[in-house]
């Protein structure tokens, strides 16, 4: 199916950083699995559709979240942000300029929307990172960046024990912004502008359990408005 908000990027604009030169390829029958199970549950789901290219799972559902349930979400972003933070043995100045918020993932704001989100998945909740809020004033962004972990870095070992290496990830977008701040996926050929409501999936993994770089992506910059939104990642084991 045509993935309706997502569009071909132009070629030539990929910003270098020092993610790309990375190369992780540790297979894994686990994650393999987990993004078969995911895609399986996902192309059967009439609301989802399924961006048409190769080699990257990536889905997206409109309105999955009403404009009520935004509204809440982004007051208590507001209300709660605080500069946002970068793992990395060698995180670069403006990497990321965003701001966000630690979300209660057991308060009755929060829990109905995150354990929803796994549903969608059909993940187990246990599996899911606490969900993260975050805002994106003018000018603010997050640079190409991948979301799973490297084994190479330092925090890899705690990690490990925190339920492993990231498989998917869902992001929903709670506003409409007048201008900027897309994401955009330049390996793939991927943006997506952002639209109330709009969740947004996609499996950080390759068909045989081993990072994909095609999942590369940045927060482009916000040129007018101000971006909104919540952030979940699920790990191969529980996170809880």
């Amino acid at each position: 199916m045509t993935a309706g908000p997502c569009f071909l990027a132009r070629a030539g604009q990929v910003r270098t950083v020092i993610s790309l030169f990375r190369k992780p390829r540790t297979s894994s029958p686990v994650r393999a699995r987990i993004g078969a199970d995911v895609a399986a549950r996902l192309d059967a789901d009439p609301a989802v559709s399924r961006v048409e290219i190769a080699d990257v799972q990536v889905y997206f559902r409109d309105d999955f979240l009403d404009m009520q349930t935004c509204r809440r979400l982004t007051a208590l972003i507001d209300s709660n942000r605080r500069p946002s933070t970068l793992l990395a043995d060698r995180p670069e100045e403006n990497f990321r300029t965003s701001e966000s918020c630690d979300m209660d993932r057991w308060s009755p704001d929060v829990r109905p929307i995150d354990e929803r989100i796994a549903a969608l998945l059909g993940l187990d909740p246990a599996l899911g990172e606490t969900m993260q809020g975050q805002r994106y004033a003018p000018g603010q962004q997050f640079r190409a960046h991948h979301d799973f972990f490297f084994e190479t870095e330092s925090y890899w070992h705690k990690v490990r024990q925190d339920g492993g290496q990231r498989t998917w990830t869902a992001m929903v977008y709670l506003n409409d912004v007048t201008e900027g701040g897309a994401t955009w996926f330049p390996r793939a050929g991927i943006r997506v502008a952002p639209k109330r409501g709009l969740l947004l999936a996609w499996n950080n993994m390759s068909a045989d359990g081993s990072p994909n770089q095609l999942t590369l992506h940045e927060g482009m910059p916000v040129v007018k408005g101000v971006k909104y939104i919540v952030t979940k990642w699920f790990r191969e084991q529980s996170w809880l």
